[in-house]
C-alpha cells in the first residue's frame, strides 16, 4: 500500500498533467507513476509487433479485438519511440491500470525469445520520485549564514571555466541578487508564485543547484534549463526528446546535472531514453544523476544507468549522506548502482526572496518518527511543521514561512552538484579537459568513505563543507 505522502503527490503531479491520466505502479505499490491506457515501444517493427501481439493477447483473453490498441503518436520525434494506446484512460482508477499490465504480459514471450526489450509502461520522471518530493521542503536559513557548501576560493574566468548543464526547472526572477550566480544564465521559472503570492511546490529546486554547483566550483559557466518546469514532471516518452532539445540548445556540456529520475522495475534502463543514452554515450559529457529519495536498493533511472556496462564511464550516481557527512540519509536510495555519496541533507544555497520576502505553505507535514525507520534526527521528522496536502479536513492549518534568499534543503537531488561541482573545480585545478577522466581522477584519489547500511562507501565531500547546524524554525500565519 502506497505510503499517505506518495498519494499526496500523486494528487500534485497529477494537477499538473490534468490532461494525462495517471496511475501507480505496480498496483498501488509506492514505486512510480505511469500513463494509463498507454505502453511504449520503439518505432517501425517493433510497434507493429507490440500493436499485434496485444491484439492477439485481448482477442484470447476476451474474445474481442480491442479497438484501442492503436498508435497513440506519430513516429516523429528524435527519441525513435511511439506511444501505443492498449485501453481506455479513464477505466479504472490510480491503483494500476489492467490494460498496460496485459500488454507486458503479452510482450514477455516475445522478449523471451529476441532477447530484446520491447515495451515499457510511459512512466513519469520527476524531480520528485517515489516519496513524490525531496527529502524535505525547503527552510528559510539566514542570510548571514552563507552557503554550505561555503564558496571555495577561486576565481571565475569566461576563457576556462567549466561548462554545467542543469536539467531541472528554471531559474528564480531575482537569481542574479546573489552574486555567485553572476555568471549563470538559462530558462526562467514559468511561474513562481500562485494567485495569493506563495510560492509553487518546488519552485527554485533548479536555483539552489545553480548556487551549489557555484560554490562548490566558482569557475564554472551554469546554464539552467526548465525541462522539468511543470511541477518537476514529465512524461518518459517526452523525456528524452526534452534532453535532446537541452544539448541542442546548449551544446553539450562538460558535466550534465540531472537531479531527477523514476524506478521502473527492472534493471536495464529506461526505453524512452535510450536514443539519448546512445548518443550521450558517444560524446565526452558526464552525467551526474541523483540516486533517489526512496529509501530503497532499486535502480532508479538514470541515475542506475552507472551500473551497466555500456554506460559506467559516462554516468556518476550519487546519493545523500545525512546532515554529519558520516552516514547515508534515511531517504537516500543505495546500493552497488550507486557509486558516490555527498552531503544532502540540509544544505545551504539560493532559493528566493532576495529582492522582497516571499511566503511558502508547506505541503507535508512532518512525521513523529522517521518515516524509513531510522533514530536520527533525521528531516522526516524535524523541524516539526503541518503541511496543506496532509490534512484530512481537521482544523489544523498548514504552517507558512517566508523565504528572503537562502534555504535548507535536503535529498540526493542536492548531493548531485556537490558532485558535479567537485568534478568541475578538479578540472580547473587539474587542467583536465575531459569530465570523465575528472571523475576516475576525483575517485582513485578520494580516501573519505562513509557508512550506508553497513557498506562502506566513497564519500565526495568538499573542503568547504562542514555539518549542518541545528535548524530552528518560525512559523507565521
Amino acid at each position: 500500500m502506497a505510503p499517505q505522502r506518495f498519494h499526496e503527490q500523486f494528487d500534485q503531479i497529477q494537477r499538473s498533467m490534468p490532461d494525462v491520466p495517471l496511475a501507480m505502479g505496480p498496483d498501488d505499490a509506492a514505486e512510480f507513476f505511469y500513463e494509463k491506457g498507454v505502453v511504449l515501444a520503439r518505432d517501425g517493427e517493433e510497434a507493429r509487433v507490440v500493436e499485434d501481439t496485444v491484439r492477439t493477447h485481448f482477442t484470447a483473453a476476451t474474445g474481442l479485438v480491442s479497438d484501442q490498441v492503436r498508435r497513440a503518436s506519430p513516429e516523429t520525434n528524435r527519441t525513435g519511440i511511439t506511444r501505443i494506446q492498449v485501453g481506455d484512460p479513464g477505466h479504472g482508477d490510480r491503483r494500476g491500470d489492467r490494460a498496460v499490465a496485459g500488454a507486458l504480459r503479452a510482450l514477455r514471450e516475445a522478449e523471451g525469445r529476441t532477447g530484446r526489450r520491447l515495451v515499457s509502461r510511459n512512466h513519469v520522471v520527476s524531480i520528485a520520485p517515489v516519496n513524490a518530493c525531496p527529502g524535505d521542503e525547503p527552510l528559510p536559513a539566514p542570510l548571514t549564514g552563507g552557503p554550505n557548501p561555503a564558496v571555495v576560493e577561486g576565481a571565475y574566468d569566461a576563457d576556462t571555466a567549466i561548462g554545467v548543464l542543469v536539467i531541472d526547472n528554471g531559474l528564480m526572477h531575482d537569481y542574479r541578487s546573489y552574486p555567485l550566480l553572476a555568471h549563470t544564465q538559462g530558462d526562467a521559472q514559468i511561474q513562481e508564485t500562485d494567485e495569493q503570492g506563495v510560492l509553487q511546490q518546488y519552485v527554485g529546486h533548479g536555483t539552489f543547484i545553480a548556487g551549489i554547483v557555484a560554490a562548490v566550483a566558482p569557475n564554472t559557466d551554469v546554464t539552467v534549463r526548465n525541462t522539468l518546469n511543470d511541477a518537476g514532471a514529465v512524461l518518459e516518452s517526452e523525456f528524452g526528446a526534452k534532453l535532446f532539445e537541452a544539448v541542442d540548445r546548449h551544446g553539450w556540456p562538460a558535466v550534465l546535472s540531472l537531479s531527477a529520475g523514476t524506478s521502473n522495475g527492472r534493471t536495464d534502463g529506461l526505453l524512452g531514453m535510450d536514443a539519448f543514452m546512445e548518443e550521450l554515450r558517444n560524446q565526452r559529457t558526464l552525467l551526474v544523476a541523483a540516486a533517489g529519495n526512496n529509501a530503497s536498493a532499486t535502480p532508479f533511472w538514470p541515475a542506475a544507468y552507472a551500473d551497466l556496462p555500456d554506460y559506467q564511464d559516462a554516468v556518476l550516481s550519487v546519493g545523500a549522506l545525512r546532515s554529519d557527512g558520516e552516514f547515508g540519509a534515511c531517504f537516500s536510495n543505495h546500493g552497488g548502482w550507486v557509486k558516490a555519496y555527498a552531503p544532502g541533507e540540509r544544505l545551504v544555497s539560493s532559493l528566493t526572496g532576495f529582492d522582497a520576502p516571499v511566503p511558502y505553505v508547506y505541503h507535508h507535514s512532518t512525521y513523529d518518527d522517521c518515516r524509513f525507520g531510522f533514530a536520527y534526527n533525521c528531516t522526516c521528522q524535524y523541524p516539526p511543521h503541518t503541511g496543506l496536502l496532509s490534512e484530512d479536513g481537521s482544523t489544523a492549518t498548514p504552517d507558512r514561512v517566508l523565504f528572503d534568499g537562502f534555504a535548507y534543503w535536503s535529498g540526493t537531488s542536492f548531493a548531485t552538484p556537490v558532485v558535479a561541482g567537485m568534478i568541475a573545480a578538479h578540472m580547473t585545478a587539474h587542467k583536465e579537459p575531459d569530465a570523465r577522466a575528472a571523475r576516475r581522477e576525483l575517485l582513485a584519489a578520494n580516501t573519505e568513505f562513509a557508512e550506508v547500511r553497513g557498506a562502506h562507501v566513497p564519500a565526495l565531500r568538499p573542503s568547504s563543507w562542514r555539518p549542518a547546524p541545528v535548524v530552528q524554525l518560525a512559523y507565521g500565519s
